[in-house]
C-alpha cells in the first residue's frame, strides 16, 4: 500500500509564483498517481506573499478525494526570517502545518545547503558548525509556532562529515528538546538526491527518536510535482525494517496518528 502523506512540498520552489489552478492543480494530479491521500504544501516563508488560502480552498473543492494542508516552511534566514515568523503568527488560524528549518549558521549571508558549497565544507570543522546548527534549531524551537522539525541532521547534506561515534551524541539532547516540547520529525527522502545519499535524518537518529516516543510525519522535500513522494518505495522499506507502522498527521495544527 503507498505511504499516505507528503508533508514537505514547494510549489513555487525559489521564487514568488502566486498559487492559482495552473500551479496547484498538477500537484494534486501527481499526488493521485503516486497513491498519496494529504499533501502539505509548505513553501518557503520567505515567498509567502504567493500563498493564497482561496486557492487552496478551490483545490481542496475540485479534489474532493484528497487533502490539502495549508502550511509554510519557517526558517532562519536572517534576511526575510522575521517578516516570515510575522505572517506565520498572523495567519496561524489558517494553516494547518508549520515546519520549522535552518539553512543559515550565523553569521553566514549564505545557505549552508547550497550544494556549491561542498568543497568550503569539506575543509570545515562540521562538528563545531553542527554544534551551531542545532543552536540554530534550538532558537527555532524557544520561538515557537511549528509543529514538525525538517530534515533534522540537513548539516551533513554535503556528505563529507563521518564523526566518530556516529551522529547521535551531535543531536541527543535536541531530540530530548523536541520530545519534551511535543514535536514531530520528518523522515525525509530528500537526502537521497543529496550529495551525502541518505534519507533525513540519520537512521540512529531515526531510532533515538523512536526509543523517545517522538513521532514522525513524511517528507519528499519537492519543489516540483515531478518530485512528489520521491523515492517512497525506498522509504517504505526503511520504515518497516524500523517497525514504524504510524506516523502523524496534522489540521490545523492538531496532530493525530495513522496507520501505514
Amino acid at each position: 500500500m503507498p505511504l499516505p502523506i507528503d508533508y514537505h512540498n514547494h510549489p513555487q520552489a525559489h521564487s514568488v509564483k502566486p498559487y492559482s489552478p495552473a500551479l496547484l492543480q498538477p500537484w494534486a494530479d501527481a499526488a493521485r498517481q503516486r497513491g498519496l491521500k494529504e499533501v502539505a504544501f509548505t513553501d518557503h516563508d520567505r515567498y509567502h506573499e504567493g500563498v493564497d488560502f482561496g486557492e487552496i480552498d478551490r483545490l481542496r473543492a475540485a479534489n474532493p478525494d484528497l487533502k490539502f494542508l495549508a502550511g509554510i516552511e519557517l526558517d532562519n534566514d536572517p534576511v526575510s526570517g522575521k517578516a516570515g515568523r510575522l505572517w506565520v503568527e498572523k495567519n496561524w488560524e489558517r494553516l494547518d502545518f508549520v515546519l520549522g528549518s535552518a539553512h543559515y549558521l550565523p553569521g553566514d549571508a549564505e545557505m549552508f545547503d547550497q550544494v556549491s558549497r561542498k568543497e568550503e565544507f569539506s575543509k570545515r570543522d562540521v562538528a563545531a558548525d553542527c554544534a551551531r546548527y542545532v543552536r540554530e534549531l534550538e532558537g527555532m524551537i524557544d520561538r515557537g509556532g511549528i509543529d514538525t522539525l525538517a530534515h533534522l541532521d540537513l548539516i551533513k547534506i554535503h556528505g563529507v562529515w563521518h564523526p566518530e561515534g556516529g551522529l547521535r551524541p551531535h543531536f541527543a539532547a535536541l531530540l530530548e528538546r523536541i520530545r519534551r516540547e511535543g514535536l514531530a520529525i520528518e523522515i525525509s527522502t530528500a537526502g537521497w538526491r543529496k550529495p551525502v545519499g541518505e534519507q533525513y535524518p540519520h537512521v540512529d537518529l531515526i531510532r533515538e527518536a523512536q526509543r523517545l516516543g517522538i513521532p514522525f510525519t513524511l517528507a519528499s522535500d519537492a519543489h516540483s510535482c515531478a518530485q512528489l513522494a520521491e523515492n517512497y518505495d525506498r522509504l517504505s522499506e526503511l520504515l518497516a525494517g524500523l517497525g514504524i507502522r504510524e506516523i502523524a498527521a496534522y489540521e490545523k495544527h492538531r496532530r493525530r496518528m495513522i496507520p501505514i
